[in-house]
């Protein structure tokens, strides 16, 4: 008898809408489609049929991965996003730094005996 395995985590299962393909990667493959065989039938004429070929191929490649690759459960544009902020945009180095109760306590005394002494000098002074 056939054994058939059936995933226990069903919330990683897409929907597919056309020929086995989930609706993102339809979009992206019609997208790659729309530039990239344009782009062939433009370019054959004065670079080639082999140069033209390896043109689309490259122009279509970033659309095929937008489509097929993920990591960690994450699309490649949300991977690359927390890429980016992690080499380029956050800081290298994070200084640790924690909210002191005491120090808090330290600072507020600080301020009331300055408050204090700069009425006291208004008294002096007669101003106030």
């Amino acid at each position: 008898m056939a054994y058939v395995t059936i995933p226990k985590d069903l919330s990683r299962i897409q929907s597919k809408v056309l020929f086995g393909l989930t609706k993102r990667q339809v979009i992206c493959f019609g997208a790659a489609a729309l530039v990239g065989v344009p782009l062939f039938f433009l370019a054959k004429a004065s670079l080639g049929t082999t140069t033209a070929a390896l043109c689309m191929i490259l122009v279509m490649l970033p659309f095929f991965l937008f489509a097929m690759y993920e990591k960690n459960g994450q699309p490649l544009e949300v991977f690359l996003g927390h890429l980016i902020q992690n080499k380029f945009i956050r800081p290298k180095v994070r200084i640790y730094q924690t909210n002191n109760l005491y120090s808090a306590l330290v600072r507020q005394s600080q301020l009331e005996q300055e408050v204090k002494r700069i009425a006291r000098k208004g008294r002096k002074t007669g101003e106030a």
